[in-house]
């Protein structure tokens, strides 16, 4: 059948069971938006307040959701706005398509109006990108992005379309996507047999788990596997709900921010089981102290991840869910009753706490979240102190329920990623936990989370500065305040109720669970503005290139 470019776009989507992109137009995509009207029975555009806000919803839905995340915008300042977010679906492996418009083949390296080489500057952080010159290559070209984004190790693929292109016409054959084969080939009797005998050997075994978990569903696995080595698991900011926290096997999180048992844990262990997990230097700190006693059995699907920052003694490439299937059927059940007990004393001894002096405190704010919602809602947070109490004082027992920029660390993330994964899962209650300072990058789609209608809750905790920052200046830089104390005197309340969403001043504790009660209750979005002091500081902390035994705990 003939068909022009804009019109194989989206029946390409539909072959991919696309059922949502968000966007925004523009006159290079304008064909593309034609298109999208003709079967907006079929897919749903969300349209976004800014292209940033798009990638981000794009991001956010195929974390909560295990989908391929879309989101498209025009050439220029629209591709442009979309790169923040291509690399914080990159550096947290989240499969994304974007799509962009540009000017036709013939304005192409012209410095023409709207015209940028998004290709060149997507480059380092896409999995792969394409520009598609002659209209019978877009099917074959929409398709391999979609299975690259998918295969492997997921990530981002841009496809940057010519405005010309989408006008042109040609031959249209429907085709089933090509099936996502799991990675195995690597894995090898040889591999499963040496960490068979790594286990057996080890007396103090420590689980080091990572985002991997979760983008590979293996969290039963994970848990048969960690009940089988008797050992105890701790997990970065990117594997929270990848082992249940409510576990008497966790730890908690490690690294930076982490919690002094699994940091000590770490230390003292003799065989560091890494799954899914690439230590990133906010885990490993001081890369010479990090488990200076263990051995390493490293298992991931990137070969390029093997070896990149900690030497393994041993590793199996391959799907994470397919290794501890293979383990697990082979591996006896080991006990360690020594190492537990002494991990157990740990987690007596240092527990997460915080002082309560009769002011509203975050983490107070945090439980009350994980009490209220009994453990069920998807959280998302923006980045920073408010990102670390939510990790730290929530407890996420399943996956893709904790959406946050890891790797990245990218402020303003969390509203529209909150949007995203609200309008991938329908059913389900989404909460964004966000500071102020993130707030107010991105706070514009609130006009997204109102226009269609989504009961989302924000809950700010607002301290009047950039907290994170604010705290490396306090503990660090001799409390020399640069540039960190926003005193903006923007009213909050006032902005949200501008945009028709419901807006709550919280000042005490007293107030917050009535607040939240009533959020809850909605059928908009709802802002609660916790007031919090400037001075809460998050611990544990550990000081960057110190080793990660090295704990600065409150008081």
């Amino acid at each position: 059948m003939q068909l022009t470019g804009a019109e194989i776009l989206i029946e390409c989507l539909k072959e991919q069971d696309v059922d949502t992109i968000f966007g925004y137009p523009g006159g290079a995509v304008i064909n593309i938006y034609d298109a999208l009207y003709k079967h907006q029975d079929e897919i749903r555009h969300i349209l976004t307040s800014h292209e940033q806000g798009a990638s981000h919803a794009a991001d956010g839905y195929a974390r909560a959701t295990g989908k391929v995340g879309v989101c498209l915008a025009t050439s220029g300042p629209g591709a442009t706005n979309l790169v923040t977010g291509i690399a914080t679906a990159y550096m947290d492996s989240v499969p994304m398509v974007a799509i962009t418009g540009n000017v036709p083949l013939a304005l192409l390296g012209k410095d023409s109006f709207q015209e940028v080489d998004i290709t060149g500057i997507t480059m380092p952080i896409t999995k792969h990108n394409f520009i598609v010159k002659n209209v019978k290559d877009l099917a074959s070209t929409v398709r391999r992005a979609f299975y690259i984004a998918q295969e492997g190790r997921p990530g981002p693929v841009l496809v940057d379309i010519p405005k010309d292109i989408t006008a042109q016409i040609t031959e249209y054959i429907k085709e089933e996507p090509i099936a996502i084969e799991k990675v195995t080939e690597y894995i090898t009797e040889e591999d499963i047999n040496n960490a068979l005998e790594l286990l057996q050997n080890s007396q103090q075994p420590l689980i080091y788990v990572g985002g991997g978990v979760i983008c590979a569903d293996a969290n039963g696995d994970l848990v048969a596997f960690a009940e089988k080595v008797k050992a105890p698991v701790c997990c970065t900011l990117m594997g929270l709900g990848g082992f249940p926290a409510t576990h008497e096997l966790f730890t908690g999180m490690i690294g930076m921010h982490g919690t002094k048992s699994s940091n000590l844990a770490a230390t003292k262990c003799d065989l560091l089981i890494a799954i899914g997990a690439r230590f990133s230097d906010r885990v490993i700190s001081k890369v010479e102290a990090f488990a200076p006693n263990a051995q390493v059995l490293h298992i991931d699907i990137d070969p390029a991840e093997i070896n990149k920052n900690i030497r393994s003694h041993y590793h199996i490439i391959g799907d994470v869910k397919e290794v501890l299937k293979r383990l697990n059927k082979k591996l006896a059940p080991q006990e360690n009753q020594p190492w537990m007990e002494q991990v157990k004393t740990w987690k007596e001894k240092y527990p997460l706490g915080y002082k309560k002096d009769g002011r509203l405190k975050p983490q107070y704010v945090i439980e009350k979240i994980y009490e209220m919602t009994k453990g069920e809602a998807i959280i998302t947070t923006e980045v920073g102190q408010n990102q670390m109490w939510t990790a730290q004082y929530y407890k996420f027992t399943k996956s893709r329920t904790f959406i946050s920029s890891g790797g990245l660390g990218t402020m303003g993330y969390g509203l529209g990623a909150c949007i995203g994964a609200k309008i991938g899962n329908p059913e389900k209650l989404v909460i964004n936990v966000a500071g102020d300072g993130s707030f107010q990058m991105n706070s514009i789609e609130l006009a997204t989370a109102i226009k269609y209608n989504l009961p989302i809750i924000v809950v700010i905790l607002n301290n009047g500065v950039l907290g994170m920052v604010r705290q490396w200046q306090d503990l660090f830089y001799d409390k020399r305040y640069a540039e960190t104390d926003l005193d903006r005197g923007t009213d909050l309340i006032k902005l949200v109720e501008a945009y028709g969403a419901k807006g709550y001043q919280i000042t005490e504790e007293s107030q917050f669970e009535e607040a939240f009660h009533k959020a809850l209750e909605s059928n908009v979005p709802v802002v609660l503005n916790c007031i919090i002091d400037k001075t809460e500081n998050v611990y544990p902390m550990v000081p960057a290139g110190a080793p990660i035994e090295n704990v600065i705990t409150e008081g």
